[in-house]
Order: C-alpha cells, then structure tokens, then sequence
C-alpha cells in the first residue's frame, strides 16, 4: 500500500512539473487525455509511437482472427498498452542484428516471411492486455511485489513480471524494461497506455534451453546444478513447453465449456454467471530451487569449473544428504531414479512453474487483508516433489523475513495464543529462497524459473521426522500441477472467465494428471477471488452428476499411523459421498459409511459446543467430536464472520475419514463416489489433511486448534 501511495503521488507531481515545463520536448500531454481518445487513436497521433502503431495495424489478434490488433484497440474494451517508442523499436532491431537473426537493423532483412511475421507477433502482441470486461492496469495496479506477476496474460499468453528499484517511480518490466515515468497512466477510452522504453520480448526458450546455454557458455551462478540436471538426464522433461495435442483439441472447438443451466446448478456468488470455461493451454512447468556455485566452490573447495557430478554426489554421500529410509546407488548411472545424485536433485524440482508472488499463497489466513497485504501467521504449502514423490514444505510468516523450504519454528500454537513465530532452531531454519534478487528474472525460462536456497536441501531423517511433527494441510488444486502452470489456482482477477474454470472430463481430456473422473462427472474450479468464503485460500473444487473422482494423495514424510481428514463447508446443496481409499485405484475399500455433506458441526450427531472462556471445557469438546470422527474447523481459515472454528461458520466440519498404517513409500488414492441418484448435487472439495498420530494422539502437547 505504501507504494502506490507513493505512485500516486509521484504520479501527481509529474503533471504538475509538466504544467510548468511545457517548452521541454517531452510529450507531457499524455496526462490530459481525460479520456478522448481510443489507445490507437491517441498512439497514432503521437510521432514516437509511429513505428509500433504500423505493426500493430499489420498484426492480427490471432491466428484464427482476420481482425488486427490496431482495430481491437480502436474498439472498446479494458486493454492496457505498453507501447515501446520508435527508439526502442530501432534498439530491439539491432539487437537482433547482432544475434545473427537479421543482416541489418531493418524489417527488409528478415530471411524470410514467416520470421518477419513472427518477430512482429513478438513486438505487438507482447505489448497489450487484454483485460476483458473490468481490468485495465495503471502503475498504482501493478504487483507490488519485485518479480510479482500481472495477473493477466499478454496477447501473447505471457506473463509480464514488475522490477521496483529504490526510487518508487522507477518501475522496470521483465527486468530490465523500463516504463517511462513521465509518459505512464495515460488513459484512454478503451483502458490505458505506459510507454515503455525498451521492446517487451519475453524469452521463449525452454528450462532445457536455459540450462543448456549455461553448459555452452559454462556461465557462473548455477553452473554445478546445471551440470547435474544434465548429467541425471533432465533435459529432456525440463524441454517441455505445452501438450501441443490438448492445443490443437482446444483451437478444433472439441475441448468444451460447461454450462451449469444444463444441471440447474447455480455458482455461488457468481451473480448469475452459469458459464464455466474450459482451460485455454495445457502447458508444462519447472520450479527449481538450486544451490549456488558460491555454495559448491565454498563447499567442496574447488572453483565452479572444476566441479562436475561425481564431486556432488561424493559430497552428498558423505555429508549425509539423503534419509536412512532411502534405497538408493551411488554409482555413476546418474539418470537412473535408483542414483543417489539423481534423487538428490529431484528433490530440488516441482513439476510446475510458480512466480515469485505464488510460491506459497497469502489469501484468508487469519489476520491477513488483500487489501493491506500484511503478513501475519505462517502459510504453508506441502507439495510432491519430481522424481521419487517426496513432501516439500515451502513457508512464510511475518517472523520469517522471506520464503523457506523446509522451516520448522517454534509457534505460539495455544488455545490463547496467536500462532505466530516464538523462535527457530538454527537446524530447523530451512533454506531460504531468494525471489527478490534479479537474478529471478535472469534465470526465467518460458516452463520454467530457477530460484537459488542458501543452504542445501535435501530430504534427510531430520526433515523427514520434522515433516511428520507437522499437521500435513493440503489446498485441494495443489494437488495437480497443471493448475498452477495454467494460471488456473488462485488468479488475481475477478473478471468471470477466471472465476469458473471446467475440468475436462477424462473422456475428451486427462487433463490433470493426479485426478481421473468418470463421465458424470462436471468438474468446477471456483476461483472466489475477492470473495469472502471460509474456505483455505477462499477457493473450492465442485461437481454435479453422478460423479465419481479418484485423486493421487501426496506422500508422507514417514512411515507411521496417520488420520487422513477432508474439510466440508455444509450446505443444502451439497450432497452424500461414499469415500474409498487405497494403494491401487482398482482395488479400493470404502473408508466408513457415506458421508452426508449437508450437515455441519451443528448436527447432533457431531457432539459440538460453541467455544467458551473455559479452555479445558473446550478441549473436552473437541474429544468428544473426535470420537463421532469430527473436528472443527481450522483457527487459522477465516473471513469476516470470524475463524474457521467460531459459531459464525459452524457449517463447516472436518472429517477424520481414516485412521491407519501408511506407508511413506507407497502413493495412496481417495475416491469420492455420489450415493444419491441425482445429478444436481454437488460434490465438495478444499482441503485435506494427513496427521500422523504423534500429533492427533500427543499426551505432552495436545494438536493444536489452528
């Protein structure tokens, strides 16, 4: 908030400076459009955007569109426009000349139609949102973190991240594309326009590419890890970009949306909207989190150049990077899942890519305000890791001054507590992610980012013994990767297209990997951005049919006796599910009776009690909840009826649908099956939870409420 405060004004201050220094061949009239002018109309009577506003008339929409982008931004709308100057244009040309890519710095040199076509594409289409309906962006709009992301894609289908420097008016686009400051904000009747300084010209490489150029070129700063993926035989995953064959389905018409009239089925809050869109990509992703060469020359006492392979799996080994639990060969088959090494790093990858403002997701935990953007308690994220599934903690809290893999601090967790940091063992640090640096953007590939830790990560006895200290919460779309690789889970925008997003069904798409459905099945993403729902991160997954979802669980950290609960806000609408739970999806045994998901904590069946002043009387409470397989919901969920757990949100319930053995290595499945011969009620879907019985059944220190 603070920032924008001083956007604004910086913003005010421009325009008076410009009312008082109008002999200066600025263009300073930017800031008294007051609306006249469409964004072409206003570039097209502006000299310094003559280059751009030619391209743009050439450039069409789409591939499909016959239609230019010059005409859609002389239509109404909410577009944002980052127009690059005829300098800058020139400047993008040169470089390109320079690559090798064109002969001269002209767009009579390019070798052929296509890539002239391609390279325009490029220049335009990289420049423009589209923000539908509702969104346009001025700078007070912008993240307002450094390598946030626009929650909007360009024309491009890219993402364009914001680089703040000390002076709040200097504002850079990916890195290093600097937005003018005297000519930003200008608004037009159909959004608003920045010009911008330097071409927007994201890369387009892949992961694979990335980390080849740094082998070719032997550069410094992730040399070591880039020998190692390498060497493990990464590469090739690392290179995908997208599931051309769900592209080409898409662009056929043959992967539908969904509309809901057709089951009567009303959105919630959707204000009427009944139309949920099928996702428009299938793209691939690569999180990474790699220790530095600084790191490896300090640790093995060799420069980065003379570290290859054999070197870190030596010291690996004998650092004892690794779990007593592990079956594992330290032999020089490094692209074998079998390799030490190759575990090793595989352990360091998610199998999606996340911006530096999403790697964990800071939405209703208690305390905290979208608007301020405060940070209060812990969030924290458990994912399955590439290679051997293995559980990585990604965390942050106000106490914890940045992201952390891997963080176990001692938390004021008491009934009258606050849940906030008290302290953290030096052991129990983790390894701190640096996603403010530039090198973030450095290291970007189009599937994918690289993030340097600073202390080694590895999935060791501690860690996995820390893990299992842990109350395991998992938001139900961090199960499937492909919602965070699509820009499906948690967008930042409330225009309705986002809001409501329709799963294929199997039968015309697998499109999330960890989750089969049958036929029935009419599978919905509410997004509920900028709702104010108890839910975790205020999002849910729905159905309607006669459904039957089968999902991949995410492992756990050791081999004990763990509860596996599921998490339901109760309503009428909602409606009974048999579950069912196993190591093979064909061979599945039912957990209990069908869970009726209609009825909240209230129901007597439930034995529940409002909270009192009396902390024993509540505790008892929750004793006798738990023996009816109940619990209340979370302290640390809330909106503005209160927590998860108060009276306000009594319908909301967790289920203990399992107590038993688990194997840490073995991947486990949860079925949800409708009893009910209806298509119109609604499967349910927010978070789920593993506990292992040293938490659930500590006669020392009792689970906590949060």
């Amino acid at each position: 908030m603070k920032r924008k405060i001083q956007h604004i004004f910086g913003a005010i201050a421009i325009a008076a400076a410009a009312l008082s220094a109008c002999t200066e061949h600025v263009d300073t009239s930017a800031r008294y459009v007051f609306k006249e002018e469409t964004i072409a109309s206003y570039l097209a009577k502006n000299a310094q955007y003559s280059e751009f506003v030619k391209l743009m008339n050439m450039v069409p929409v789409s591939e499909m569109s016959e239609s230019t982008v010059g005409q859609l931004l002389a239509a109404r709308g909410n577009y944002t426009c980052f127009a690059p100057t005829n300098e800058a244009i020139d400047k993008y040309l040169q470089k390109l000349t320079e690559e090798g890519l064109i002969s001269a710095p002209n767009w009579e040199s390019f070798p052929s139609q296509h890539k002239l076509d391609s390279i325009r594409a490029v220049v335009v289409l990289n420049s423009v949102i589209d923000g539908g309906d509702v969104t346009q962006y001025s700078t007070w709009d912008f993240p307002t973190e450094t390598n946030g992301e626009f929650p909007l894609s360009n024309m491009n289908d890219r993402r364009l991240t914001v680089r703040y420097v000390n002076d709040p008016d200097s504002i850079y686009l990916n890195y290093d594309c600097p937005v003018s400051v005297r000519n930003r904000d200008i608004p037009a009747i159909n959004g608003t326009i920045h010009c911008v300084e330097k071409v927007l010209a994201p890369s387009d490489i892949s992961m694979a590419t990335l980390v080849g150029k740094i082998l070719e070129t032997k550069k410094e700063g992730f040399l070591v890890a880039a020998r190692v993926l390498d060497a493990c035989g990464l590469l090739d995953t690392l290179g995908k970009i997208q599931d051309e064959k769900y592209e080409k389905l898409y662009r056929q018409g043959l992967i539908p949306d969904y509309d809901a009239t057709k089951n009567s089925w009303v959105f919630h809050g959707a204000s009427g909207y009944q139309l949920a869109r099928a996702p428009k990509h299938r793209k691939y992703g690569f999180t990474i989190f790699a220790e530095t060469d600084s790191f490896w020359t300090e640790a093995i006492g060799k420069p980065a150049l003379e570290i290859y392979p054999e070197d870190v799996q030596n010291w690996v080994l004998a650092n004892q990077q690794y779990s007593a639990e592990d079956k594992f060969e330290a032999d020089n088959n490094f692209k074998s899942p079998d390799n030490l090494l190759n575990q090793w790093i595989t352990y360091h990858i998610l199998p999606f890519k996340t911006p530096a403002n999403k790697l964990v997701y800071h939405v209703n935990e208690k305390g905290y305000s979208l608007n301020s953007k405060t940070l209060t308690i812990p969030v924290m994220e458990f994912y399955a890791t590439m290679g051997k599934r293995r559980l990585l903690k990604l965390y942050e809290s106000k106490e914890s001054n940045g992201i952390y893999l891997n963080r176990f601090p001692n938390l004021r967790n008491g009934r009258k507590e606050d849940y906030h940091e008290a302290s953290c063992d030096d052991d129990k640090r983790g390894s701190y992610i640096d996603s403010k640096s530039d090198r973030v953007l450095e290291y970007e590939a189009v599937n994918g980012i690289i993030y340097a830790i600073d202390r080694p990560l590895a999935y060791t006895d501690a860690v996995r013994t820390n893990l299992a200290k842990n109350r395991i919460r998992f938001e139900s779309m961090s199960l499937f990767p492909e919602a965070m690789s699509n820009d499906i889970r948690k967008r930042d925008d409330t225009d309705y297209r986002y809001q409501f997003v329709h799963i294929p069904k199997n039968s015309v798409y697998h499109y999330f990997e960890n989750m089969d459905m049958n036929d029935e099945t009419n599978m919905v993403y509410l997004n509920s951005y900028g709702y104010d729902w108890c839910n975790l991160q205020a999002d849910e997954v729905k159905a309607v049919g006669r459904y039957e979802v089968t999902i991949k669980l995410p492992p756990v950290p050791r081999s004990g006796t763990y509860e596996l609960r599921y998490r339901v806000l109760a309503n009428g609408d909602r409606g009974v599910v048999q579950f069912y739970f196993g190591d093979n999806k064909n061979f599945m045994q039912p957990t209990g009776i069908p869970v009726d998901l209609t009825i909240g904590c209230r129901h007597q069946s439930t034995g529940w009690e409002d909270d009192t002043e009396d902390m024993d009387y509540n505790a008892e409470v929750d004793k006798r909840m738990r023996n009816n397989n109940r619990m209340k919901g979370a302290e640390a969920i809330a909106n503005s009826g209160g927590s998860a757990r108060k009276s306000s949100n009594s319908h909301i319930v967790r289920h203990i649908l399992l107590r038993q053995h688990i194997d840490a290595n073995k991947t486990y499945y949860l079925r949800l099956k409708s009893v009910l011969d209806s298509d119109r009620k609604e499967l349910y879907m927010d978070h789920l939870e593993w506990c292992a019985k040293e938490v659930y059944d500590n006669p020392e220190q009792p689970e906590d409420i949060w």
